[in-house]
């Protein structure tokens, strides 16, 4: 969610993040994924489907300079099996909110695009702009069922039925600090000795009082705060923290997050980081990712939520090896495994085909691994072991196009592994997601509609308090209790109460 879409994806992003799978072989393709690819016997003959394009959009995260080139290769597969062209369509993520908004409002050309439940999810659904896709997962995405599983689809439900489907991923996510090496060694932090938020402040202090200039902490990207991406190792958000269950295994019950004890205690650990000069004083506005900021020497680490291999793709962004410290278990909500799916737009013309693209980005290791890493000798070389990495002559500085996106796309288990990783970094993956702490409204997406006014009126509120107190730029002592009171006003205690009646219902029909 990669980090991105989880936290981006989770307050626009959260990008980050997002997971289940299976063990890898020497091809980077899982051993059990079993499909060729071939949705000829659900769709008819190939040849006798009329030429159709699809417009899909996606995150545009990195250096995508050859996309034109990747696209016409792409093209290649999917006029073979499917009779159709594929039109991509980046949207950098400050710009996906209003640009989707506008695309889905006014009827524009588009077939596929990404989603989450940071990114509208349940809005989009509500308002029926997109299709429900039941149907056309039993006739058209037999793949994509065999990968997901029935329990993983779920979390692209509203009102149940299917409106998208997860990408194959890391569906938990660890939390934690991601460091610079070169900074770690030269202090001798020690990296398993940090266990909490309060193990952090020492290390902090360190890069403080040696390092003028670079920023001890950072958020994870921006938009977020420095305490985003560690809440999820405390709550499990229902979505979008606008009611949540504190803890994993305790009851359903759901409670404003933004008044309980574990709140008051992490702003007020961000403002004494803030106080402490940890926190640079322009974060609340900052718009350069904690990576570039990492390689320009302006920063020494960020916050994050992680999975296996993170730092290895960390690293390539930032220019640096990065190393992490992770306080909490590997969790998965609903959240973090819908926080990347693809839907199918009602804009499309044809969701019969794009159903069938989508199938095949379950199932189609060369289709995969071209959308992920590009072009075979320009973009990427196999290397020994069948690792792949950049061909000579190019690095994360040079790259034109980015290798660390594949979270995004479809099946990544069926994607090459990229050098810096370990050879059975698939393996490891899977293991992650079947240990990790699940929650137990695992599956429950709740649907805003009856309260939509109300989420409105408290994003309104949220827009205006939150990131400063997450950032440490406002005095929880002075502001906390002034938000609590504007979001009761805006109507969180109607928000809180419709999603304990949905969850309720949820739970008695999936006892």
């Amino acid at each position: 969610m990669n980090k991105r879409t989880n936290g981006m994806i989770a307050v626009l992003l959260a990008v980050i993040l997002v997971l289940a799978a299976c063990g890898g072989n020497s091809e980077g393709q899982p051993s059990n994924a079993g499909s060729t690819g071939n949705t000829d016997g659900a769709a008819g003959q190939t040849a006798e489907l009329k030429p159709y394009e699809l417009t899909v959009a996606f995150l545009s995260i990195g250096q995508i300079k050859d996309l034109p080139e990747v696209q016409a290769e792409v093209n290649k597969i999917t006029q073979a099996k499917i009779n159709a062209t594929v039109k991509f369509l980046p949207i950098d993520i400050g710009a996906w909110q209003q640009q989707m908004n506008l695309m889905l409002a006014g009827n524009e050309p588009l077939d596929i695009l990404v989603t989450s439940t940071g990114l509208n999810f349940g809005t989009q659904a509500a308002k029926g702009q997109l299709v429900e896709l039941d149907e056309l997962l039993e006739k058209y995405g037999a793949d994509i069922q065999k990968v997901v599983g029935g329990d993983v689809i779920k979390a692209g439900s509203s009102g149940g039925k299917i409106y998208a489907v997860p990408s194959v991923r890391d569906w938990a996510a660890d939390y934690g600090l991601v460091m610079r090496k070169d900074i770690v060694d030269k202090y001798q932090i020690d990296v398993d000795a940090i266990k909490s938020l309060d193990d952090m402040t020492a290390v902090f202090q360190t890069i403080k009082d040696n390092e003028p200039g670079m920023a001890a902490v950072l958020p994870e990207g921006p938009s977020f705060s420095v305490i985003q991406s560690i809440v999820g190792s405390v709550i499990d958000p229902l979505g979008d923290e606008n009611g949540v269950l504190v803890g994993f295994d305790g009851e359903l019950k759901v409670v404003n997050w933004y008044e309980t004890p574990e709140y008051a205690s992490l702003v007020k650990k961000a403002r004494d980081w803030y106080n402490a000069g940890f926190i640079p004083k322009d974060i609340s506005t900052n718009q350069t990712t904690s990576e570039q900021l990492i390689k320009a020497n302006k920063a020494f680490a960020f916050m994050a939520h992680m999975k296996p291999g993170y730092e290895s793709k960390e690293s390539l962004l930032a220019g640096t090896p990065l190393v992490a410290a992770r306080i909490s278990p590997a969790i998965s909500t609903t959240s973090s495994i819908a926080n990347i799916m693809f839907g199918i737009a009602r804009n499309s013309k044809d969701p019969e085909r794009a159903m069938m693209f989508l199938n095949l980005l379950y199932s189609d290791a060369e289709l995969v691994n071209l959308i992920d890493y590009g072009i075979k000798g320009k973009h990427y070389e196999v290397k020994e072991g069948n690792i792949i990495g950049f061909p000579a002559g190019v690095d994360s500085s040079n790259a034109t196009y980015n290798p660390t996106h594949g979270w995004m796309w479809g099946n990544q288990l069926l994607s090459h592994i990229w050098e810096g990783d370990s050879a059975d970094l698939w393996t490891k993956l899977d293991e992650f997601n079947n240990s990790a702490v699940k929650s137990k409204a695992l599956g429950f997406s709740f649907t805003a509609d009856p309260v939509k006014t109300e989420v409105a009126a408290v994003q309104n509120v949220k827009d205006q308090f939150k990131i400063g107190l997450e950032n440490g730029t406002l005095d929880p002592e002075s502001y906390l209790p002034e938000y609590i009171a504007k979001l009761k006003s805006a109507g969180m205690d109607k928000i809180v109460a419709e999603k304990q009646k949905q969850l309720d219902e949820w739970a008695a029909a999936n006892k």
